[in-house]
């Protein structure tokens, strides 16, 4: 585990998760916007 730090930043780990979660809070938003759509 230590040589995985060594090669990531902590920095590029945190970076990593936020563009994951804003990626899914996005896509979730997307899909709810169909589903509104589809229940008129």
């Amino acid at each position: 585990m230590k040589n995985l730090e060594e090669r990531f930043p902590r920095a590029l780990w945190v970076r990593l998760i936020i563009y994951i979660a804003v990626g899914h809070l996005f896509a979730a938003f997307i899909y709810f916007l169909f589903e509104a759509g589809a229940q008129q």
